[in-house]
């Protein structure tokens, strides 16, 4: 995979987001994500509120959580028409970026809040995308992520790429780049394991 594979595969991701931004929106509203919130929140150390940033924010949906609840949320995302979106229903600070080029001030947010976004990264890109992440985060600042899971494959689904990782394999991308494991869970909650296609996980910046 060349370089030039990994921005097309990028581009054709965020083309389908693009095209589909108003049905995501739709589809998506209702979802129920508090508890991958409430795992974020309750590690990040010192006294609210906390910077947060909603890394791949979509139309704003969890941006507007994190305001209600007193924090400073800033989102980010490489569709555009997400980036508008997010705007005009948070007026938070919204960075137009592509997770391949993320360009972010070191040490500058409590926790990043990465909700089924990192599985869209090409497993090659992986660890410089979670080693930028790392600098971004404060001092003990927090990560949590949740990715759909699988056994370690990865290629297209439909016109979106992703990469489905196991735990041990997962944990061992963190590590690498520098976290500190805090909890990993799999979702919905209350159901079989093979009924919970969602891996969470927080870690804290080593």
């Amino acid at each position: 995979m060349s370089d030039l594979d990994t921005q097309a595969i990028t581009e054709r991701t965020l083309d389908d987001y693009r095209a589909n931004a108003e049905a995501f929106r739709d589809g998506t509203r209702d979802h129920d994500v508090s508890q991958n919130i409430e795992a974020l929140l309750r590690h990040i150390r010192g006294e609210a509120p906390f910077r947060i940033l909603d890394l791949g924010c979509g139309p704003g949906r969890d941006l507007k959580t994190f305001t209600a609840l007193g924090h400073v949320a800033v989102g980010l995302d490489g569709a555009e028409p997400f980036v508008r979106m997010a705007r005009e229903a948070t007026g938070c600070e919204v960075l137009h970026q592509q997770f391949l080029a993320l360009d972010l001030p070191a040490a500058s947010f409590d926790g990043i809040f990465a909700n089924a976004v990192l599985f869209h990264v090409p497993s090659r890109e992986l660890d410089g995308v979670l080693r930028k992440l790392h600098s971004a985060l404060r001092p003990d600042g927090v990560l949590f992520t949740s990715n759909p899971r699988g056994d370690n494959q990865e290629g297209w689904s439909g016109t979106r790429y992703g990469a489905w990782y196991d735990w041990p394999t997962w944990r061992q991308c963190l590590e690498k780049a520098g976290f500190v494991e805090l909890e990993h869970y799999y979702r919905p909650a209350g159901l079989p394991r093979d009924q919970q296609p969602w891996l969470a996980s927080v870690w804290r910046r080593g």
